[in-house]
């Protein structure tokens, strides 16, 4: 008897063992990204594959949304603010064994800044004067005028390092640094990456991870019921959120994301041009039913594009708050609307928000024609082709309201004052004149009635309740698996 108890006690040990030691994970992804290159693309689901894990920058963003030291260990500023010098981190090398040092920090600004440039964030690189590698382990950056941002914007994915040798082909077969490789991408299926065992940092407790796109909730549902997959960290069925609160077998991870969710409008486009449209269909929109219905109370409603719970955001949700006699009002006075066309991407609050947007126009007299779009077709028709009348789109960019100054942006807005604004927050570093700027920035584009402002994105995420490390709130569009570990 002794005897079976022993070897039960051995059995039960070595089974938890084995369980502790589980060192892959499948990830849920509602979106496929449209490449893999995140200095090449604008698609948040590049970053939510490769930023931290297969691609990193001279700094990155923490959990917290923090600044960090990255591929630059340390930094100094000049006096005059105009003047970056960072100091690598040696004994970095890419996943193909070339070595990672100041020339490919170069190469990177330089191409990220070039006028053929194709960054969709290319207004990041827009004050560097000149980039050179002192040694092969200092970069000394020079800026056309001080901008006390910089560390900030080297943080996003789009400043990631890349190697000549190896950018041409990053779409398909992306080389970083990380402390992730690229295996193997299955296209319409998954996308597989594996520990880095030479990588020049700590080495993640994960050995594989794959990420998993399923687009519809239903099957999203199912995938976490059936284990199938072991975590979503942007779950698309939030309805069913408390289904998994009530399983011990899982976790629930609410957070805050910098997703300005936005009805964008075409504003240089008739009939959208006319800021009398614009407000009535702002005015007839009614964003807790939006938040209700196809969030399920998961949001916090916005007034423009700044995230609440930024210190400098400013509540203007009274200024384009649900009126609909003032639409029908304006609506008369413009006299006959055309039909405007809604064209919709695949993530839930785009579908479900947009047969709710579509019902609240129709009641105040506009007619809408929906589309729903693939994320490649909406990429390429909408925020390329900007052959769209009405979209609705989450914006998970950190800090992205200066897209406001880009009147070749894809909803379109130009107004110089507001360029003018956005310039001089570029240029100020105080920060009690920032935080001003940053208000006058809000209140501006509110008041031009440019987007349907609707709420900020929660990060609804699922995951099997040993899985720590996942980020609970999202300061960048990421899924950076660095501290992701199973636990007992």
């Amino acid at each position: 008897m002794k005897h079976l108890t022993l070897a039960a006690a051995v059995l039960a040990l070595t089974a938890g063992m084995a369980q502790a030691q589980q060192d892959t994970i499948t990830l849920g992804m509602v979106l496929e990204p449209p490449n893999l290159d995140p200095t090449a693309g604008a698609a948040a689901a590049i970053d939510e594959v490769v930023y931290a894990n297969v691609f990193e920058g001279l700094t990155r963003f923490g959990p917290d949304g923090a600044v960090l030291p990255a591929l630059a260990k340390a930094w100094q500023v000049s006096e005059d603010g105009t003047v970056y010098t960072f100091e690598l981190n040696q004994g970095v090398s890419f996943h193909d064994g070339t070595d990672m040092t100041a020339e490919d920090v170069v190469f990177s600004l330089d191409r990220a800044r070039a006028e053929d440039s194709t960054n969709a964030q290319k207004a990041l690189f827009a004050g560097i004067a000149s980039a050179e590698a002192v040694d092969p382990f200092t970069v000394r950056i020079t800026l056309t005028e001080p901008n006390g941002n910089f560390p900030f914007n080297m943080a996003w994915g789009d400043a990631v390092i890349v190697a000549a040798e190896s950018v041409e082909a990053a779409a398909t077969a992306p080389v970083g640094t990380g402390p992730f490789t690229f295996t193997e991408w299955v296209q319409g299926d998954h996308v597989t990456l594996t520990r880095n065992d030479a990588y020049w940092g700590a080495a993640p407790a994960l050995a594989k991870a794959t990420f998993k796109f399923i687009s519809d909730p239903n099957a999203a549902f199912a995938a976490m019921m059936a284990g199938d997959v072991d975590a979503f960290p942007n779950f698309p069925a939030p309805e069913t959120l408390g289904q998994f609160e009530a399983d011990p077998r899982f976790k629930v991870i609410v957070g805050s994301t910098e997703g300005e969710t936005i009805l964008a409008m075409n504003n240089k486009q008739p009939p959208l041009d006319d800021i009398r449209l614009r407000e009535a269909i702002v005015h007839a929109i009614n964003r807790q039913d939006i938040i209700d219905g196809a969030m399920f109370g998961y949001g916090t409603p916005i007034g423009t594009h700044f995230a609440p719970h930024n210190p400098d955001y400013v509540d203007l949700t009274g200024l384009s708050a649900y009126d609909p006699d003032t639409s029908r009002a304006l609506i008369a006075e413009i006299g006959t609307v055309p039909t405007l066309r809604l064209m919709l991407p695949p993530p839930t609050y785009a579908r479900r928000g947009g047969e709710i947007i579509a019902a609240q126009l129709r009641a105040v007299g506009i007619e809408t024609e929906i589309a729903n779009l693939e994320w490649a077709q909406w990429l390429e028709q909408v925020f390329k082709g900007k052959d769209f009348d009405l979209t609705i789109v989450s914006h998970t960019e950190p800090a992205d309201i200066n897209i406001y100054a880009r009147p070749d942006y894809y909803f379109q807005y130009d107004n110089p004052d507001f360029q003018a604004l956005i310039a001089e927050l570029g240029v100020t570093s105080d920060p009690a004149q920032r935080s001003a700027l940053n208000k006058a920035a809000q209140e501006m584009i509110a008041g031009d009635y440019v987007n349907g402002y609707l709420f900020q994105l929660a990060k609804t995420g699922v995951a099997n309740a040993k899985i720590e490390g996942l980020w609970e709130n999202a300061p960048t569009q990421a899924n950076d698996l660095t501290g992701v570990r199973w636990t007992e």
